[in-house]
């Protein structure tokens, strides 16, 4: 499990929130990805994932 929250430069998708996430808690990409679209059927993934984009750093 990493310590920090970081997007990763490489192996992202679109912003690399979910690689973030996932790397963060131990979590298969997939199924944070899958869940985040699960999430936006009911209106609330797409704006959950725009706040994390602006409040998650990028790695450096």
């Amino acid at each position: 499990m990493a310590s920090t929250l970081v997007r990763p430069r490489s192996g992202k998708v679109i912003a690399g929130v979910c690689a973030a996430l996932a790397d963060r808690f131990g979590l298969s990409r997939a199924l944070v990805r899958v869940a985040f679209v699960l999430f936006g059927l009911f209106g609330v993934g797409e704006v959950a994932y725009i706040i994390l984009w602006i409040l998650i750093p990028k790695a450096p």
